[in-house]
């Protein structure tokens, strides 16, 4: 008899094992669709990444390109970008998050591609 209920037990957690690899999927799947913009030097060069932080664009306002400035474009550029690698992985850690929660996972359990 004691076996029978492990085996029920067994076949309860193959269940959730399932619900948890098809939750974090639509997750994924979520943050694939998902973008965070931001802007570095007042709106002069933008950038755009999705959830999965992957820079999707990157835009200059012409008014930034000068001969003499291509230095402080550079930074301009590298400072949106990882601004929006930021902004992405926080919505990424956010969404898993919630993941977690609705699942019942203790707070600080890491999921897979969080």
């Amino acid at each position: 008899m004691k076996m029978l209920g492990n085996l029920g037990n067994l076949a309860q957690l193959l269940r959730q094992a399932k619900d948890v690899q098809q939750k974090l999927g639509e997750v994924q799947r979520k943050l694939s669709a998902m973008t965070v913009e931001v802007s570095a030097g007042g709106g002069m060069v933008t950038v755009v990444a999705n959830g999965h932080q992957e820079i999707l664009s990157v835009k200059i306002d012409p008014a930034a390109v000068k001969a003499d400035e291509v230095e402080l474009l550079e930074e301009l550029v590298l400072a949106a970008v990882n601004a929006a690698r930021k902004k992405a992985e926080t919505l990424a850690r956010d969404e898993m998050s919630g993941l977690a929660q609705e699942m019942g996972i203790p707070e600080g359990f890491k999921l897979p591609g969080a």
